[in-house]
C-alpha cells in the first residue's frame, strides 16, 4: 500500500477511487467447481511425467438472473468473494476480474487453487502413427486431503481430430476440441483416471 505525505494528501483525495454498491442481493445461488486443466500440446510429443502435485483450480459459477436474486447488466471489473467463518466474521477468499456481462448469462469466477486437492499427470505411452498423428496413454492421479469427498472436473483440450480408444472413466465431449472426466475423489483418498487417445492435428 503506498504511503502519502500530508502535503500530497489533498491531491490523493481528489484522485482516489471510491467503492459504491452496484446491486444488493441477500442471497443467491452459486456452484463451486474444482477443475483440473490439461493442455492441447501434450498430445504432440513424448513427455513422461508432466505435472506433480499441481493444485486444482477453484471456481464459482452463478446465474445473473432475476430468479437468482440478480438480473441486471454487470459491468467489467473486480469481483471479491467473502465467506463467513464460525464466528460470523467475513473472511476474504478470493477475487477475479469479469467482463461486461448481460443479464441472464452465467458468470464464472476463479478464486484460486485448492491447497488440499492436487493432481499428477503422466504420459504412460506415446507413439507416432504418421507425420501428424499420435497415439498416447495417460494417467491422472487426483488426491483429496479434505475430510469430505470432492468432485473434480478433469478438462482435456485437444487440437485437431481425436478419438478416445479406451478409458477407465466415462469421458464427456464438451465441444470439438474438449473432453472431460468428472470424478468423485473420496475424503483423504485418491482416484486415478487412465485413458488412451489418438490425435491428428494436420
Amino acid at each position: 500500500t503506498p504511503l502519502y505525505s500530508s502535503a500530497a494528501s489533498d491531491v490523493y483525495k481528489r484522485q482516489e477511487k471510491k467503492q459504491v454498491s452496484l446491486l444488493e442481493s441477500p442471497e443467491f445461488g452459486v456452484e463451486k467447481r474444482l477443475i483440473f486443466h490439461g493442455a492441447a500440446q501434450y498430445y504432440r510429443g513424448s513427455h513422461g511425467q508432466i505435472v506433480s502435485n499441481q493444485k486444482v483450480g477453484v471456481y464459482l459459477d452463478f446465474d445473473n438472473a432475476e430468479a437468482n436474486g440478480l438480473g441486471m447488466p454487470l459491468p467489467a471489473g473486480i469481483v471479491r468473494v467473502y465467506e463467513r467463518d464460525a464466528s460470523g466474521a467475513q473472511q476474504f477468499v478470493g477475487e477475479d476480474r469479469i467482463d461486461h456481462t448481460p443479464r441472464d448469462e452465467t458468470v464464472r469466477i476463479k478464486l484460486g487453487e485448492a491447497f488440499d486437492v492436487v493432481g499428477d499427470r503422466r504420459q504412460m505411452d506415446w507413439k507416432a502413427l504418421g507425420h501428424c498423428v499420435s497415439e498416447s496413454s495417460w494417467e491422472i492421479s487426483l488426491r483429496n486431503h479434505k475430510d469430505e469427498a470432492s468432485v473434480v472436473e478433469v478438462t482435456e483440450p485437444v487440437a485437431g481430430d481425436w478419438e478416445i480408444l479406451s478409458s477407465s472413466h466415462r469421458a464427456e465431449k464438451l465441444d470439438a476440441h474438449t473432453f472431460e472426466f468428472e470424478v468423485e475423489v473420496p475424503a483423504r483418498g485418491e482416484e486415478t483416471i487412465t485413458y488412451r487417445v489418438r490425435v491428428r492435428w494436420c
